[in-house]
């Protein structure tokens, strides 16, 4: 995607450093800063304080970090060792997991001089396959937009999102972006309605940041103004991304997702999950009883991150003495999902049709 006309993705591969960088997106919106990942640790380290953040991304940044694993493990016990570390980094995106597996069940069948080249090679093979699956998300949403635009003879379709599950999150696109991306690009009138997400506040300072970039007209909200857009019919649709969906339909996604799905069920307006099949998980079919919910630092809670007068700095909010607690994912049950946005089609958020587009 493109910032002030120049292409970038959230993480890459400098040939010229032989390094892997990544925007650290806790400075976003105020500050754009690179970070290098060069030790096991460092991509442990940004996945825990969220330099990246969303499943894709979060998933590809894994597989990057068995790459650099391969540089300094000597043994197959010690690489082995390298990916568990990786793959505890965060318990609820499941692409994590995923990925490294990946890239580690690639790689053990090469000779060790071989498994550095082959090991970045897969993880770039899995950034390329991510952007794809964002780029048919959009292709297949898009169609969901221009429905609600034709009954609208046009007016502007209004959108809303939670969280930030767009490009930042997901090398290219994102997931519940890039529908929108989309229909900005085909013409389509379109106004996104952008959460703000207490408490980190990715939709304030990420997903607005993007949808500035490229042009698309937005408004930031605070957490609790959806229910109240939707009763007055400033709604249309809700689109917005996932970091683990049970193949039975249920949704983890950052907190606060399970009340726009409420509010939206209560207004009869659609409520889409837009994903890749890599965020899946094949193996739970309760997500309320199953899926692990992270609970972060609570100072994330009670500091709030801006910029003043240029500065970017962290004010207290609540009393110094006041306990806190940051849960920070919810369950959004199936019964309130109107149907997934995947790569390879739209589906209810049902077992039968989920298997249907995923077979095997």
């Amino acid at each position: 995607m493109k910032v002030d006309g120049k292409d970038i993705r959230p993480i890459w591969f400098d040939k010229d450093s032989e390094t892997v960088k990544v925007i650290d997106q806790r400075a976003l919106p105020h500050e754009f800063v690179v970070a290098e990942l060069k030790t096991v640790d460092d991509v442990i380290t940004a996945i825990k304080e969220m330099y990246v953040r969303g499943a894709p991304l979060i998933g590809v940044t894994g597989a990057y970090g068995v790459y650099i694993a391969t540089l300094h493990s000597e043994t197959d016990d010690e690489l082995a060792s390298e990916c568990r570390r990786l793959k505890s980094a965060r318990p609820t995106a499941v692409n994590l997991a995923w990925a490294v597996d990946k890239v580690l069940s690639e790689i053990l069948s090469k000779v060790p001089e071989k498994r550095t080249d082959a090991a970045r090679e897969e993880a770039a093979k899995i950034a390329e396959w991510e952007a794809e699956n964002c780029r048919k998300i959009g292709e297949y949403g898009v169609g969901l937009i221009r429905e609600i635009s034709q009954k609208k003879e046009g007016q502007t379709v209004n959108l809303l999102t939670h969280c930030n599950a767009g490009w930042l999150a997901c090398i290219e696109y994102g997931t519940a972006t890039a529908p929108m991306y989309a229909a900005y690009e085909s013409g389509i009138d379109i106004h996104i309605w952008v959460d703000e997400t207490r408490p980190l506040n990715q939709g304030a300072r990420l997903t607005a940041w993007e949808l500035g970039k490229h042009g698309i007209r937005h408004t930031v909200i605070t957490d609790n103004a959806g229910g109240h857009l939707m009763q007055h019919a400033m709604v249309d649709m809700v689109i917005v991304g996932t970091d683990r969906t049970t193949y039975t339909g249920d949704v983890a996604n950052k907190i606060g997702t399970y009340l726009k799905a409420l509010a939206a069920k209560d207004n009869n307006i659609p409520f889409y999950v837009a994903l890749p099949s890599s965020t899946f998980d094949w193996t739970l079919r309760d997500g309320l009883a199953d899926i692990p919910i992270e609970e972060r630092d609570p100072d994330e809670i009670r500091y709030i991150q801006g910029s003043d007068q240029g500065r970017t700095t962290n004010v207290l909010v609540p009393p110094e003495d006041s306990p806190a607690a940051n849960y920070a994912f919810d369950v959004t049950p199936a019964r309130l999902v109107t149907g997934f946005i995947t790569e390879r089609g739209i589906c209810k958020a049902a077992e039968d049709d989920v298997k249907r587009l995923f077979p095997g």
